[in-house]
Order: structure tokens, then C-alpha cells, then sequence
């Protein structure tokens, strides 16, 4: 395996914590109760939409909307500010360093979302990640639901990517938390691994095209050696 190609809400970035801070404004500047983390953290990687629907369940569309917009207007303010990566991932990351494999990131989030995250986070120049491994690491390719025509689970956006850090599809692991992660893995002819520390939430996932399943991500590492 030469490549790695990762997903990014719920499984290289927990992004909940943002998401749901950003629904709580919008949810208290409309009127509505606010919710907890835990309630919402499931609906994470489902988009802004279903958010909305399950933070305040029974709302007519046109307040569905209303509150998408405020969603996403918020959003825009407090992203990044309590993301952080997964447990594993760094340690995932900088052995990826060590050992010169080139990694990406795959998501259906807008740019304007997505780059922005990243940055904050420090994945766009090289940094070191632990003081015991020195390797440095940062992002080779970011794809995001607006750099193609089709997203996910279409197979464009992991050949993009695929294209962009110089790998070969057959060689690649693309590690995603939901059905059309690896349903898009699949599709591009790529190793299709399933971030069990993501979203899932009791997802059924016997019949997803599944060929690797991690509980951390930096298991990862023993099956590239």
C-alpha cells in the first residue's frame, strides 16, 4: 500500500463538538431548546440538514431552512475552535511520515468549511507530532464536495485525490464512518476501511462494502508494514 486517503468529520476530525455548538446558536437565537453533544453526536457526518431535523424534530420545512442558514452561519465563526483530531490519528499521521506514504482528505464538506478546519488544526504545513517520533506530517490533497461535479459516494472525488498524491488507486486505504465512504472506496477500487471510533451510532453495517474495520486509527499502521 502506497497511500492513504482519509474522510474528515468522524473520522480524521471530531467535528461534533463545532457542529453542535453551531446549532445550539441557532437553535436559541429561533427560540428552540438547545441540545446536548451526546444527543446530536450520531447526526454529526449526516450534514447540516439533518442537524436541524433532529435538534428540533416536528419543525415545518420553510423553519427547517431558517434554521440551516443560521446553522451554517454560525458554523462559519466557531470552526475549528473545539474540533480535534481522534484518539490514534496523530500517531497514525506521523507514522505515515516515517515511513513516506502520502495522505489525503476526501469529504463531501464545502471548502469554505473544510480548508479553513484544516488549517486550524495544522494539517496543511509540516509539523512535528510527537516528541518520540520526529516524523512530520501534513495534508498532500484535499477534495471537498464542491471540487467535483460528484461527491461521494460516487467514485470521482477518492480518484481526484488518488491523482493528486501521486498513488495508485489498488494501493490506496480510504477510511470513512458511513456507508457512503465505503461505498465511494469501492467504487474507485480502493482498500475500503471503516472508522468504528466515527459516527456510526449502532449503524448497521453488515452489508457495507467494508474490507477492513479499525477501532483506532493508528491500527492502521501495522497493516501497512
Amino acid at each position: 500500500m502506497s497511500g492513504v486517503l482519509f474522510d474528515l468529520d468522524g473520522t480524521l476530525v471530531d467535528t461534533a463538538p463545532d457542529l453542535v455548538a453551531a446549532l445550539n446558536l441557532s437553535l436559541h437565537e429561533h427560540g428552540f431548546a438547545k441540545v446536548s453533544l451526546a444527543q446530536m453526536r450520531h447526526v454529526a457526518s449526516h450534514g447540516s440538514m439533518a442537524l436541524v431535523r433532529a435538534g428540533a424534530p416536528g419543525i415545518t420545512d420553510a423553519e427547517a431552512l431558517m434554521l440551516q442558514q443560521a446553522l451554517l452561519r454560525h458554523y462559519h465563526q466557531v470552526n475549528g475552535n473545539h474540533a480535534t483530531l481522534f484518539d490514534g490519528v496523530a500517531a497514525l499521521l506521523d507514522g505515515l511520515a516515517a515511513k513516506g506514504i502520502p495522505w489525503g482528505i476526501v469529504t463531501n464538506k464545502a471548502a469554505r468549511y473544510a480548508r479553513p478546519l484544516i488549517n486550524k488544526l495544522g494539517l496543511t504545513s509540516a509539523r512535528t507530532v510527537s516528541r518520540a517520533n520526529k516524523g512530520n506530517y501534513f495534508c498532500q490533497s484535499l477534495i471537498s464536495g464542491d471540487s467535483v461535479t460528484r461527491g461521494k459516494p460516487d467514485a470521482a472525488p477518492l480518484l481526484l485525490a488518488a491523482s493528486q498524491i501521486g498513488c495508485m488507486p489498488s494501493r490506496i486505504f480510504y477510511l470513512g464512518d458511513a456507508r457512503r465512504d465505503m461505498e465511494s472506496a469501492r467504487a474507485a477500487g480502493m482498500v475500503s476501511v471503516l472508522a468504528s471510533w466515527g459516527y456510526l451510532d449502532g449503524d448497521e453495517v453488515t452489508n457495507w462494502p467494508v474490507d477492513l474495520r479499525l477501532e483506532r486509527a493508528d491500527e492502521l499502521l501495522s497493516h501497512l508494514a
